[in-house]
């Protein structure tokens, strides 16, 4: 029998590709479950190695992940017709040590690769780092190309694009490469990434105003505005001033722009979240900010626990640029109905 046999009712008369599970691997605390769920597709295994964000995806979704990929037999994952991942980013990340698949958290991409070699699902929905377009003088996304493009005699069509967030809705900014594959037997499927939407969202719009925020708030003597400092409102992080030096997490942003990046790691006044001024105060910004800018509804679940929700919220995706991307795979499939 063909290797392909099982997967030729792939596309129906219609010439439509019907999607209707997923994986959820590298899950964190479950944005690509959120985003796919939304298109009524059902999980069938999700992955996740930390504990914490184990508890975290656990209370909200009802199931405790799986542990270590590297431990799991492909063979006790359920068939399903798209692999998520937000792939590990440390061995890629401009702030990591830049080893790439020499690091051994590098090499997990190819944890992927086992899975989809065993299950070959139709589609492949990937997010990484943007720095991971230009690591190793590009040699690292070459690879990824290569071993996606070749994989079991099969092999996937491959669209990969560099998305900032905060062109989709979303009120921070954070550039990240997407990656969509559709494996090639299902024949050529006509795919482009969301062209950016005219949503005017900023920080302003998503804070907390009904809450004592005193726990927050930044006290500092060597504080700086800059003189005759702007707030008008823009699609992006607007620095308006700084503590101390101004290095990372010492600089003062607007309400009026957008958060900058979320990061699990740094240091300074303002880590994880970054400073922002925020009426005649400066402030970090809360853990439901950060799930809010990050495109978490207001059902979910946080960590009690501040350092854990900044953490998670740092190393999580941002929902709804994974909606729009999604949007799109099921309109290229013909399944959208939304």
């Amino acid at each position: 029998m063909s290797k392909l046999a099982h997967f030729s009712e792939s596309q129906n008369d219609k010439g439509k590709i019907e999607l209707n599970t997923f994986i959820d691997l590298f899950a964190g605390i479950g944005g690509f479950r959120l985003a796919l769920e939304k298109y009524g597709l059902k999980c069938l295994f999700s992955s996740e190695w930390d504990k914490n964000a184990q508890k975290t995806y656990e209370a909200n979704f009802g199931e405790l992940p799986s542990g270590d990929i590297t431990k799991i037999d492909a063979k006790t994952i359920p068939q399903h017709d798209i692999l998520c991942a937000g792939f590990p980013c440390q061995s890629f990340s401009i702030s990591g040590k830049q080893k790439g698949f020499e690091d051994t958290r590098g090499t997990l991409f190819f944890d992927i690769a086992r899975i989809v070699e065993y299950h070959k699902p139709k589609v492949l929905f990937l997010e990484n780092v943007k720095n991971l377009v230009k690591h190793n003088n590009g040699g690292t996304l070459k690879t990824i190309l290569r071993v996606l493009d070749t994989l079991d005699g099969v092999g996937y069509d491959v669209h990969w694009k560099v998305l900032n967030s905060s062109f989709y809705g979303a009120p921070t900014s954070r550039e990240r490469v997407y990656f969509v594959c559709f494996r090639k037997d299902l024949g050529p499927v006509n795919f482009d990434f969301p062209e950016a939407v005219n949503t005017r969202i900023y920080l302003k719009d998503i804070l907390e105003r009904d809450r004592d925020v005193s726990e927050f708030l930044i006290k500092r003597r060597d504080v700086m505005f800059y003189k005759n400092f702007i707030q008008k409102p823009k699609l992006g992080p607007i620095q308006i001033g700084k503590i101390n030096k101004g290095g990372q997490g010492e600089r003062i942003y607007s309400s009026y722009g957008h958060a900058i990046t979320l990061s699990a790691y740094g240091g300074g006044a303002g880590a994880k979240t970054g400073a922002y001024y925020v009426d005649g105060e400066i402030r970090k910004l809360t853990p439901r900010e950060c799930a809010r800018v990050m495109g978490f509804p207001e059902s979910f679940q946080i960590p009690k626990r501040k350092a854990q929700a900044y953490k998670q919220f740092g190393n999580s995706v941002v929902v709804l640029v994974l909606e729009r991307v999604m949007a799109e795979i099921m309109n290229a499939c013909n399944q959208n109905d939304l």
